[in-house]
């Protein structure tokens, strides 16, 4: 890689890493819902996953993971305790380093498997399906967040995150999934949109440069 392109890679790294910054101190970059907080701030990990490669698309989703630590450690709500080990477990007098877990490792993977997906969808579907190669990945990308979030707060906090929604036992599971779906689809979508509509015009530009 010419120092040039090691610039311009930089770059693009450095702008994405600050979308992701500023989507953190925006009321679009988290929303909160009743059970659980949407958001579209992974989109910009997707991206610069697809764009850029899985280290930096790690990297980028780093920062959203400690967006996410910063957000629920200042500004918490009832489930914040899964997100920051700074935030009292319910039921107990602390809280717990596993948080770091759900804030952080579903995020870095928000950043690699986008890459890999585009790789697999644009070989299989070609120059010509190249737009829905990028959708999918959105797609792939958003579940990923979504499905492992959510998994990791079942399997780490089931009880704690019972508690605090007042869920019985056997509720926990089934509203975990109800959240995948109502949630998780409708930002799967979005991602999807902005994913395919932003990388092909970048891969479109730089195709002629």
């Amino acid at each position: 890689m010419t120092t040039q392109n090691k610039s311009r890679e930089m770059t693009k790294t450095a702008l994405f890493a600050a979308i992701i910054v500023l989507l953190n101190f925006t009321p679009f970059g988290y929303i909160q819902l009743p059970l659980i907080k949407a958001t579209i701030i992974h989109v910009p990990v997707i991206i610069g996953s697809i764009l850029l490669g899985p280290k930096v698309g790690a990297g980028l989703g780093f920062v959203f993971g400690l967006t996410s630590l910063y957000n629920n450690t200042f500004t918490p709500t009832l489930l914040s305790f899964a997100f920051s080990p700074a935030i009292p477990v319910p039921g107990t007098d602390g809280g717990n380093w596993a948080a770091l877990l759900v804030a952080f490792l579903p995020r870095i993977l928000v950043g690699v498997f986008p890459y890999y997906a585009y790789k697999l969808f644009d070989r299989i579907l070609k120059e010509r399906g190249r737009l829905v190669s990028l959708a999918l990945s959105g797609i792939v990308g958003s579940m990923t967040n979504t499905i492992l979030v959510l998994h990791l707060i079942y399997f780490l906090f089931k009880d704690a995150y019972g508690g605090a929604f007042n869920l019985a036992a056997d509720a926990i599971y089934k509203t975990i999934i109800g959240i995948i779906i109502a949630n998780g689809i409708p930002e799967a979508i979005v991602a999807a949109v902005i994913t395919a509509a932003v990388c092909r015009a970048v891969q479109s530009y730089e195709k002629h440069l």
